[in-house]
């Protein structure tokens, strides 16, 4: 797959692609749930800020070097939006990316950010190329820990007061995985 000319990543449940107009609602509702924010950097959108994530996001290509590029969640089995996951390619060293997701409540804690983030870091070191994905996670998030866990990303830094998040100083954790061990690190 080219990913300029990127249409879609497929898994089991899921269908990975970009935002439409059509997601408005879903992607507002869980992107303004206190629970969803609790560990991410942004507290809530506005209607403004979404109807423009959503059309700058349906423009961009994943792989762009310095450009966050959210990969729709759609479940297949009734076309709900579920969420996102995202993919940054690092702009000053190009074959390293960055994944990160976000998941409304009702799809958290059934495999569905484990299965999209796969299919993410699949992409990335298949047809992107990558040498390494990494992801940080702030440490009081277990759920977020354990998915990286569960990835086969090793753990390598435990950064304190690493982020002024919230009012407060958080402590963070950096997962990696390098392509090499991508086949062998994935856990069914």
């Amino acid at each position: 797959m080219n990913p300029r000319t990127f249409i879609s990543l497929e898994t089991p449940r899921l269908i990975l692609r970009r935002f439409r107009v059509s997601d408005l609602a879903s992607f507002m509702a869980y992107r303004n749930d206190q629970e969803v924010a609790r560990y991410q950097s942004w507290e809530s959108i506005s209607h403004a800020e979404a109807t423009k994530f959503i059309a700058q996001q349906s423009r961009h290509r994943p792989g762009i070097p310095g450009k966050w590029f959210q990969f729709a969640a759609e479940v297949r089995e009734g076309g709900a939006l579920a969420g996102d996951c995202a993919l940054l390619v690092i702009r000053t060293t190009p074959r390293i990316g960055e994944i990160g997701y976000t998941f409304a409540q009702a799809y958290q804690h059934n495999g569905l950010a484990c299965e999209a983030a796969r299919a993410v870091i699949d992409f990335a070191f298949g047809t992107l190329a990558l040498n390494r994905v990494i992801a940080t996670t702030d440490c009081r998030n277990a759920p977020s820990v354990a998915l990286m866990e569960r990835l086969g990303m090793k753990r390598e830094g435990h950064f304190l007061h690493n982020a002024w998040f919230k009012g407060e100083w958080c402590d963070e954790y950096q997962y990696a995985v390098v392509r090499e061990e991508w086949p062998r690190a994935r856990v069914p």
